[in-house]
């Protein structure tokens, strides 16, 4: 007599889990779920999200504007909050001496002299978004004018926590814009290449050589001296963000044109084009989806190099210049051995580059992972 032996099902595999399990989830939710599980890209982001807030909105949480100066405060030691026994926020002030030998200038703290700290308090009137004008401050000394240096001042007497308050609103945002100039002539250039292939892709790919034969950093420095010294700060600005996007889309391209050819006689792209989609449908539509992870990891590590690319260019005095602030103008600054030794604050705007290209890199990471929810 036969007996029925139930067959025990097949295990799954990770793949098979995610689809029975969230399946049903939107493309969107699945991706979110899968960034949450990289823990250092959510500290990243965690990182990211308040330093583009504060650099947005840089006249507000900046405690002055960043041309305001205490020319008889060069070099200001930075100032500690206390709290009074009445709940107020308040910094002692400064009393200096100067060495009639040497003619440094040395600093002490003044305890009979009490500068009142306040939150939303008035001072520098600012441009809030472009909108309107308004000289509140989320934090600032109660009457303004008053010397009020939480992370030290510059050489000029400048407060250094406002400067590198509106220094990150440059840095940061020609990072973005950069890589989005980039990406677009990357991924154009680069689909050309792999898609059409033959003469067009050799004619290309010679040129990429040769563009990245030359050394970045020359490179640079000769592109950003042969500016014109007459441009404002706005419109070097930009120049310097078309640099920096000239020079840093032939990694892109490259590894765009690897993909497409690799990609152009998969079994999908032969059957899109038997549907008669157009190249630009099978391009934008069926192609770049397929490895948008890669693309995502691509840009997302392009910000960080076009952030130090700015910086060494302002650092070495070729990038942007003064009146215009930026981290790498304020570094410029610290290029003074002496002045460093005796004023070590002036090193906090490397340490905020540090810090941000570190967090981008690790959100990067994630959002790679994230594109490819199965995997």
């Amino acid at each position: 007599m036969a007996v029925d032996v139930p067959l025990e099902p097949a295990p799954e595999t990770e793949g098979v889990k995610t689809l029975r399990d969230h399946g049903a989830l939107p493309q969107w939710r699945l991706m979110w779920r899968q960034f949450r599980k990289h823990k250092l890209a959510v500290i990243g982001l965690v990182v990211l999200v308040p330093i583009y807030l504060i650099a947005i909105f840089a006249g507000f949480f900046a405690p002055s504007h960043s041309d305001t100066a205490h020319t008889d405060l060069p070099y200001a030691p930075p100032q500690r909050l206390h709290l009074s026994a009445e709940q107020r926020l308040f910094v002692y002030g400064f009393s200096s001496t100067r060495d009639k030998e040497t003619f440094e200038q040395t600093f002490e703290v003044d305890r009979n002299r009490v500068i009142d700290v306040g939150l939303f308090v008035r001072g520098d009137d600012y441009s809030f978004l472009g909108l309107f004008r308004t000289d509140i401050h989320l934090i600032g000394p109660e009457h303004a004018g008053d010397p009020m240096f939480l992370l030290g001042a510059d050489h000029s007497g400048h407060d250094l926590l406002s400067r590198l308050i509106y220094g990150a609103r440059v840095s940061l945002s020609i990072g973005l814009v950069g890589v989005f100039a980039s990406f677009l002539l990357g991924m154009v250039i680069g689909g050309i290449s792999g898609y059409y292939g033959g003469s067009i892709d050799n004619a290309i790919q010679r040129v990429i050589e040769f563009i990245m034969s030359i050394p970045t950093l020359p490179l640079w420095m000769a592109l950003s001296a042969a500016l014109p010294t007459s441009w404002g700060p706005l419109t070097r600005y930009f120049a310097i963000t078309v640099i920096l996007s000239l020079i840093g889309w032939t990694g892109l391209a490259r590894d765009v044109r690897g993909r497409f050819l690799s990609l152009r006689e998969e079994d999908f792209v032969m059957a899109a084009r038997l549907d008669g989609c157009s190249r630009g449908t099978i391009i934008f539509g069926h192609m770049v989806p397929s490895f948008a992870s890669h693309i995502i990891a691509s840009v997302s590590m392009a910000v960080p190099r076009m952030i130090l690319g700015e910086t060494s260019l302002s650092f070495l005095g070729l990038g942007l210049q003064p009146p215009a602030v930026s981290w790498g103008v304020l570094l410029e600054g610290a290029q003074n051995i002496r002045a460093v030794a005796t004023a070590p604050w002036l090193l906090s705007p490397g340490l905020a580059v540090v810090v941000v290209v570190l967090a981008m890199n690790f959100v990067g990471d994630g959002l790679r992972d994230a594109a490819d929810p199965y995997k």
